[in-house]
């Protein structure tokens, strides 16, 4: 799977971009607030239908214009044609020229995993990113996945709004909970399932990048312990009070443990970035066990915050994504380029909004600018 073309109009910084792509290693090298992560991100939305800034539509919107619109052609087992676009007062997308009714129809199409800055926040932040983590891979690799966590999304707020009534009939809420434990329980079985098998992924890459120095643990932990429609009724008289559903798996989490101790509290910044960078090559290799092809790898400016020993420990998963005819995007300044990737990169030259690619040989003229902050990126 790659993505063959790329066609952006007033999106971030780019008012008219349209790029062909092989498959490959693909270098965009340019300033700060040039405009690299803007292509990443353009990519991943068209994976995901989402930005991985966390950020909604509007502020992919070029600054003046009234929407954004996103385009490519990916090629895989077939040739898909995928075409977007979003405004505050409108919103379109399809696939092959035909309207996309259903996310679970479209996600898969084209198949990307990010490796960038905000990835430590998988380590320190919140529950709901490490949710976020699992759900995006069961809904890339588990059939119905998607569907499941829609409709379990909607019974969770039906039940919700029903909570917040000032006097809630107790065999309507009985109905819904029922509702909301069905589909609980199999999103419950499926994180379950999938946990212990991308911790194995997760410890090797880990040790890769560590240099066997710390062993790393994903464990599974959901809010509920036995039976969720017991502990469900147990807490009814607490739910009533504070007008929502507390228990479910809207608030599972991953625990994430370094050599027996929770990760989020006992390691430094260097230490949770190669976490971090070990659950995203965990991920990679798990769809690219699943899908018998490797996803197309988003890596934003990553080797310029890494020392040379965990440098040497990504670049084994970059060059097996190039053997197994793959692509790779990563964006860097010239001062950061990994060099130890060897002479089979296709360089790009990113400035002010527009891209060239560099000739072979070549050096794209990317002057140092100090002090020059991200904004726009």
């Amino acid at each position: 799977m790659h993505l063959a073309r790329l066609r952006l109009r007033d999106f971030r910084n780019y008012a008219k971009l349209d790029a062909e792509f092989v498959p490959g290693f693909h270098l965009f090298l340019g300033r700060n607030a040039q405009g690299k992560t803007n292509i990443l991100e353009a990519i991943y939305l068209l994976a995901t239908l989402r930005s991985f800034r966390g950020v909604g539509g509007g502020q992919m919107i070029r600054h003046g214009a009234k929407g954004y619109f996103a385009g490519g052609t990916v090629v895989g087992a077939g040739e898909h044609e995928i075409k977007a676009y979003w405004s505050p007062h409108e919103r379109q997308l399809t696939l092959n020229a035909r309207p996309v009714r259903k996310l679970s129809e479209y996600l898969g199409t084209l198949r990307a995993v990010v490796f960038c800055t905000e990835d430590l926040q998988l380590v320190k932040g919140a529950p709901r990113i490490r949710r976020r983590f699992l759900d995006l891979l069961l809904a890339q690799t588990r059939p119905g996945y998607l569907s499941l966590l829609l409709r379990y999304t909607q019974a969770l707020r039906s039940r919700n709004a029903l909570l917040k009534q000032s006097v809630a009939d107790d065999a309507q809420l009985d109905g819904f909970t029922r509702g909301l434990v069905e589909l609980g329980n199999e999103l419950m079985s499926a994180r379950r399932e999938l946990v212990p098998r991308i911790s194995p992924l997760a410890r090797l890459a880990h040790r890769r990048v560590s240099q066997d120095s710390e062993d790393l643990k994903l464990e599974y932990r959901p809010c509920i312990k036995a039976d969720f429609l017991l502990e469900l009724r147990q807490s009814r008289g607490r739910e009533r009070v504070l007008r929502t559903t507390l228990l479910g798996p809207h608030r599972d989490d991953v625990e994430l443990m370094l050599d027996d101790r929770a990760a989020a509290q006992f390691t430094s910044e260097g230490q949770k970035r190669t976490i971090a960078l070990a659950l995203k090559m965990a991920q990679a290799e798990y769809l690219s066990g699943i899908h018998g092809t490797p996803p197309v790898l988003l890596i934003d400016d990553v080797m310029g915050e890494l020392d040379a020993q965990r440098r040497a420990g990504l670049v084994p998963l970059l060059q097996q994504a190039h053997r197994a005819g793959g692509q790779v995007f990563m964006t860097c300044t010239e001062e950061n380029w990994p060099r130890e990737l060897g002479r089979e990169i296709i360089r790009w030259e990113v400035n002010s909004g527009s891209l060239t690619a560099v000739a072979p040989g070549a050096v794209a003229p990317i002057p140092k600018m100090p002090g020059q902050g991200a904004q726009g990126e």
